[in-house]
């Protein structure tokens, strides 16, 4: 830790940083129908600098000094919109683009002024946006967009080792992500199937222009989804020139190019590695060491002023192994690989209609290959293999057309071929009810359709209330079953800084194929069910900083349950245990409820500190299979979170994050059964009864910056756990020892890294 403090103030003080020039250009477009925006004007904050977009809204500011502004664009009739942490680079040019709404205010001669808060931040419930430099510069995060939400008050805090998005008493599986209008239903390497889990992010965060995170009562242009969706939006490559960037970093090393594809378009690719294989002796991790990788990247065609495609790719290839050797070596209880290939492909047709609205159309094909194969170390016996693909094809449309100043409407379709072939083996692995079920294998196809089609409206009803209601209808052809889901949101603006919010909505969630498959009589359960009831308040504190206080309730149904493990909630399970288990029979009468109450105070970068501190109280139950109501493994009760950075000038910055939150329910092993039966066996009568201590983390990071002619370097030092707390993310039974041991989370973990833009 000391050697690398040392590195890194040795290598910001040995490089000679200059003070060059950038420039900054962008498109302003009406947020309604995605039109140009003529006269608007683009203002660098603090600065007699400025601009106005041309005829195609177009606009160029020249030679701006390397460093971080803030710049303002308003317009008559519109409300004005600032966007924070736009970093001019060395000899480059950055791309600002803003899309403005009208005001409900009917004198065309004002400007609305609407702060530092992007206009997906005022939709009625549950709703935060993160721009591309708050994604990047968040201590704890490496690069990971999951991460960085891990501080909202809707998150529990589970282990540091994954990135599982817990939100609002849910569990991995009931998320989803969306990256240009194309969905990817796993942004993570090592993924785990049928959930939204796993150790490290995949997305490139450099090629990020921001991140909507819904925690609740989202549009119904999403569905299949219980408790959240990430909106991702890449921006488009330089249209200018070639440019390329190296960057190492604890995700790995890799780089990426960019420029301009003829007159009327851009590209931008990147390909990572890492590189823990390389540096680690495979002794110390008992062979287990990671080795994955990915390539990523998008085109862009404008066809002309209404027609515009967008090229979308996303690869991962994953690799993970030890010998039975190195598990006895290193006392584990299972040794074998794991062998994964993902990919998702889509292209996007934006349609500009006119002065009315706009459509998006994108066709993706997304394919996964996972094969794994594990043993018993103790004994050498296979436990499971896992060989599975599936190709899954989706055509998704979204139109937006706004009728007036009062209404406005979101309407579309969507539609999924599903090709999956499952070729599993469960061996007669004793459970932790110690249960030693039959082998089971399942070799099959799934060929099946989803289908959906939904609608939204709008309704300003004065200048203080507006509604939002509409509903989706999903068909799942392998189940024949029809879901309606209806939703609706009302806001009631007390004054220009002060708003309430309520919502309530239906949502559904199909079981996944990963457990459908097991019997073909699971086709006949009930589709698990969440509805959602949210109330909120909402209060701009100044321009820059925003109060927001939300309570929840969520009530589930129609969940699946094994009465040969009656007490365990399924879509838990991932958790537990890394992967769904074999089913012979399930039953549909799971039941679970959430509630809480949440409050955030976000600051946004006005001038040289931002910040955001969250804190929550919740509680999360399930009733299991004989009736009895108890807490699920992701009830921390309480959460507390701070964090914040302060940028002195534009080479230093220093941020933190600290997290605290409430211990989360366990079960303890019955210590004589286990070491009888030299496996883990639970305690029956404790199931969840017992709490982990406390979590609490304190993450730091400083950057410094350098400038140069034609390039630019930032060096990073990043600390997670600072000051060493020993958390506790489990227990499990060490079959090698015959003894319970801890699941320990990062001890004190420094982080060097860097990127050079050229």
């Amino acid at each position: 830790m000391k050697n690398l403090v040392l590195i890194f103030f040795l290598l910001t003080s040995l490089i000679s940083a200059q003070t060059p020039k950038g420039h900054l250009k962008g498109k302003v477009l009406d947020a309604d129908n995605l039109r140009p925006l003529i006269g608007v004007n683009i203002i660098v904050k603090d600065k007699n600098i400025g601009a106005a977009s041309d005829e195609e809204g177009n606009y160029v500011i020249e030679n701006l000094k390397v460093g971080t502004y803030t710049v303002v664009f308003s317009y008559l009739g519109y409300k004005t919109v600032t966007k924070t942490d736009v970093i001019i680079k060395s000899d480059r040019t950055v791309f600002l683009n803003a899309e403005l709404k009208s005001s409900l205010v009917e004198m065309s001669d004002v400007v609305v002024e609407a702060g530092y808060f992007s206009e997906v931040e005022s939709k009625p419930v549950s709703t935060i946006n993160f721009s591309a430099e708050e994604i990047r510069r968040a201590p704890g995060s490496a690069g990971d967009v999951s991460r960085i939400v891990f501080g909202l008050p809707s998150l529990a805090k589970v282990n540091d080792s994954r990135n599982s998005l817990i939100v609002r008493g849910g569990s991995p599986i009931e998320n989803s992500f969306y990256l240009d209008n194309i969905e990817i239903p796993n942004i993570n390497h090592y993924q785990v199937q049928g959930s939204s889990d796993g150790p490290i992010g995949l997305i490139n965060v450099d090629f990020i222009e921001d991140v909507n995170f819904y925690s609740g009562g989202f549009s119904p242009i999403y569905g299949d989804r219980l408790s959240s969706i990430m909106e991702l939006s890449f921006r488009d490559g330089n249209t200018d020139k070639f440019e390329s960037q190296l960057q190492m970093s604890l995700a790995g090393f890799g780089g990426s190019v960019e420029g301009p594809l003829g007159s009327s378009g851009s590209y931008m690719f990147s390909a990572n590695r890492s590189y823990l294989d390389l540096i680690v002796d495979k002794v110390e991790t008992g062979g287990a060491l990671p080795k994955y990788g990915d390539f990523q990247g998008k085109v862009v065609l404008n066809l002309n002023d209404y027609n515009k495609l967008t090229f979308i790719n996303v690869f991962a290839k994953d690799d993970i192994g030890n010998s039975r050797e190195d598990g006895i070596e290193a006392e584990v209880d299972f040794f074998g690989f794991s062998d994964d290939l993902v990919n998702t492909f889509g292209v996007n047709w934006q349609h500009v209609w006119g002065e009315a609205g706009y459509s998006n159309t994108s066709i993706s094909h997304m394919y996964n290959s996972f094969l794994r194969d594990y043993s018993e170390t103790k004994s050498g016996l296979n436990v499971i293999r896992d060989e599975t693909t599936r190709n899954h094809f989706k055509i998704r449309n979204v139109n937006f057309f706004k009728a007036g100043k009062n209404h406005s409407f979101e309407f579309g379709f969507e539609g999924a071929g599903l090709l999956n072939e499952f070729d599993v083996i469960w061996q007669n692995e004793r459970d932790l009810y110690g249960n030693i079920p039959d082998p089971f294998h399942v070799d099959k196809s799934l060929n099946t359709f989803k289908g959906s089609a939904f609608a939204l409206h709008n309704w300003n009803l004065t200048e203080k209330i507006a509604v939002e209601y509409g509903g989706r209808v999903d068909y799942f052809e392998y189940s024949d079953k029809t879901e309606f889901s209806p939703r609706a949101n009302l806001s009631y603006k007390l004054n220009d800084d002060t708003k309430i919010n309520l919502s309530a909505g239906i949502f559904h969630q199909f079981i996944p194929n990963y457990v459908l498959v097991q019997n073909s009589a699971f086709k006949n359960l009930k589709t698990p069910k969440s509805t959602h009831y949210v109330v909120g308040f909402t209060r701009k504190l100044n321009k820059s900083t925003k109060l927001t206080i939300e309570a929840y309730y969520k009530d589930y149904e129609n969940f699946p349950i094994d009465p040969k493990q009656p007490d365990v909630f399924l879509f838990d399970q991932v958790m537990i245990d890394g992967l769904f288990l074999n089913h012979e029979t399930l039953v549909d009468n799971g039941k679970a409820i959430s509630r809480g109450v949440e409050v955030m105070i976000q600051k946004k970068l006005a001038k040289d500190f931002y910040g955001l501190i969250s804190g929550s109280i919740s509680k999360s139950r399930y009733k299991d299979f004989n009736g009895v109501w108890r807490d699920r493994i992701y009830d921390n009760e309480f959460n507390f979170n701070i964090e914040g950075g302060y940028i002195p000038n534009d080479n230093w910055e220093f941020k933190l994050r600290w997290i605290y939150a409430g211990g989360a329910p366990y079960t303890p092993f019955d210590i004589a059964k286990s070491k009888e039966a030299v496996e883990g066996i639970w305690d029956l009568n404790r199931i969840n009864s017992e709490r982990l201590s406390p979590y609490h983390s304190l993450n730091i990071r400083v950057d410094r910056r350098f400038y140069f002619q034609g390039s630019s370097l930032i060096v990073y030092l990043s600390v997670w756990n600072a000051y060493g707390r020993n958390n506790i993310a489990g227990y499990q039974w060490n079959e090698i020892l015959n003894e319970q041991e801890s699941i320990d989370q990062w001890s004190t973990l420094p982080v060097l890294g860097f990127e050079y833009e050229f």
